[in-house]
């Protein structure tokens, strides 16, 4: 996993940026969570971004933070040279995340011509391997270039020295499937070319909802770095949720970090940003492992009142809660039934006296949300 929550996901006009001590604390949450890599910036934005560029590189090198830090940069040779500087400053290298446009579209859009942009690339990507850097070639709006104009592009930074190539959904086009033959392409054609050794990113927006899902169908196409930003924040919709990611990278089986703080940290990297957590945000929204339905709640409390609390959070959930640092809840409301009574009476040490749950149940039915636990605390006295 690569994080870009402090570089494309500032992008979003939605969130704040944050204190570079905040930014700080991001990367040690980051770094629990089992992130590899994070983008730091892009310098080119500005002195500040320059200046927190070489702090948090020394934060990471001060804590040892298990993380590969990396920056934007444009196919400029004043951009490479300029992180060369600040790597410098830094005592540590800074992967170049070096971009470039290569589809017809944005050809024509800008009016450059193919060869221009071949020499630019072969350029830039040399420059950064002279100075020592680590350079991922990102392919900008891989998704909508054609694959000839796409072998010969990452070809060119591969022989300049590229460590990685990087596909980029920029406009976040792409179906799952389209995503795994987009990545098993590219992979296929460095292998063939002598290219091997040269890592494959995956860099895809959310623009048509499948940013999740594209990026792991890029994973089993040969993409072996994918990129996120909590939340999904970032350009207009946003990328692909980090949280998402690592969530379902570790179902499949990779390793991750103390995914058990991961509701956690995302909600404080969320309020770090000034954004909320959709409740039923996977994994980690405040609905994501709460039911008030009555033919859930009579399973769970059936496994429970057999001591079978593992069979409690395995029946109606993909994984057990607690994986992720959440809490099976079951609450009473309009849909509810006398099992979801039952079980919050017998969660709360109350008597699961018949009337009582009949009682509580009508109440519930009356009501147009669920029953708070102070609301059903007075109910529950009230009747007793």
């Amino acid at each position: 996993m690569d994080d870009e929550t402090l570089r494309d996901g500032l992008q979003s006009p939605s969130t704040r940026q944050p204190s570079l001590e905040e930014k700080k604390e991001i990367l040690h949450l980051l770094a629990q969570l089992g992130v590899a890599a994070a983008d730091l910036g892009m310098p080119a934005a500005g002195a500040r971004v320059e200046e927190e560029v070489v702090a948090l590189a020394s934060e990471i090198t001060q804590h040892r933070l298990p993380l590969s830090p990396n920056c934007a940069v444009r196919a400029l040779e004043r951009d490479v040279s300029s992180l060369a500087r600040l790597s410098q400053q830094a005592g540590l290298a800074l992967e170049a995340m070096l971009f470039l446009g290569f589809s017809a579209l944005r050809r024509e859009v800008e009016g450059w011509s193919r060869d221009h942009l071949l020499r630019k690339v072969e350029a830039t990507v040399s420059l950064g391997r002279r100075e020592g850097l680590p350079v991922t070639f990102v392919a900008e709006d891989a998704s909508r270039t054609a694959p000839n104009d796409l072998a010969a592009v990452l070809l060119a930074a591969c022989r300049a020295g590229a460590t990685r190539v990087c596909l980029a959904d920029t406009t976040g086009c792409l179906t799952p499937l389209g995503a795994q033959r987009l990545a098993s392409f590219s992979r296929q054609l460095l292998d063939q070319h002598g290219f091997a050794t040269v890592g494959l990113d995956w860099h895809g927006h959310n623009d048509r909802g499948l940013a999740g899902a594209c990026a792991l169908a890029a994973a089993q196409g040969g993409a072996d770095r994918l990129h996120g930003s909590v939340l999904g924040v970032g350009e207009r919709t946003g990328n692909a949720p980090t949280e998402q990611l690592l969530v379902n990278l570790w179902l499949m089986g990779f390793p991750v970090g103390r995914i058990e703080n991961l509701r956690a940290a995302v909600e404080r990297i969320a309020q770090l940003l000034g954004v909320s957590v959709p409740p039923n945000a996977p994994a980690v929204g405040h609905d994501a492992f709460r039911t008030a339905t009555g033919v859930h709640a009579s399973a769970i409390l059936k496994a429970k009142e057999q001591g079978r609390w593992d069979l409690a959070e395995w029946v109606y959930a993909p994984f057990p809660p607690s994986a992720v640092g959440g809490l099976l809840e079951v609450e009473v409301g309009p849909y509810s039934g006398a099992a979801n009574v039952r079980h919050w009476l017998w969660t709360h040490g109350w008597p699961l006296k018949p009337q009582l749950v009949r009682r509580i149940l009508e109440v519930a039915k009356s009501r147009s949300q669920p029953l708070t636990d102070e609301e059903l605390e007075a109910l529950a006295r009230q009747l007793a």
